[in-house]
């Protein structure tokens, strides 16, 4: 059995094709997606900003077999990301993803005489 790791996974993308309908509704909801809205879950959560209504990222947290490692992890947020979207019958275009792999991430600490 293989070690799981988490995975931070910022899936950016732009809008593409939104009706009048979308548009709108994403306008009214700008405020509930904007900096401070950013958090990684499971289920994602998306950001955008209303001015220009041009692109947006969703934040993911994926958990996988590490050795099927960052691309899967990858993958894994743009289909759920994709999936969100057409649900919300938003339009969009081509996918992009940052991947951070949570259990090898260094963490650099301060030590108390540099505080």
């Amino acid at each position: 059995m293989s070690a799981q790791h988490t995975y931070r996974v910022i899936v950016r993308g732009a809008w593409d094709g939104l009706t009048e309908g979308a548009r709108e509704r994403l306008l009214a909801e700008a405020a509930d997606h904007g900096m401070m809205s950013m958090r990684f879950t499971e289920e994602g959560s998306l950001s955008y900003e209303p001015a220009p209504l041009k692109h947006f990222s969703m934040r993911y947290v994926v958990v996988c077999d590490a050795e099927d490692g960052a691309e899967l992890a990858a993958a894994i947020a743009e289909d759920r990301a994709a999936t969100a979207l057409r649900e919300l019958g938003y339009g969009f275009g081509e996918l992009r993803s940052t991947v951070t792999d949570l259990d090898t991430m260094k963490i650099n600490r301060k030590s108390a005489s540099r505080r």
